[in-house]
């Protein structure tokens, strides 16, 4: 765990668990080094938590544009 400083304080980011992005992993972030209340993602390709997650699981960081596909697709939503 690293910690960081956040928007709301102090964030634990941990390093060992990530989802791909298109430019680099978006790290999970919590709000205690016990790993009790996730918080949100940390975007490892600019280093910020100012990231957006959509219902299907889509995360986008709106500083960089870093982007993670859906967990689930239907052509349907597009």
């Amino acid at each position: 765990m690293e910690e960081r400083e956040g928007p709301d304080g102090t964030l634990y980011v941990a390093l060992d668990e990530a989802e791909r992005g298109q430019k680099g992993p978006f790290l999970v972030a919590y709000a205690s080094p016990a790993r009790e209340n996730r918080w949100g993602y940390f975007c490892s390709n600019c280093e910020t938590f100012d990231n957006a997650m959509d219902s299907m699981g889509r995360v986008q960081c709106n500083v960089c544009s870093n982007y993670k596909k859906p967990d689930e697709w239907d052509a349907a939503h597009e």
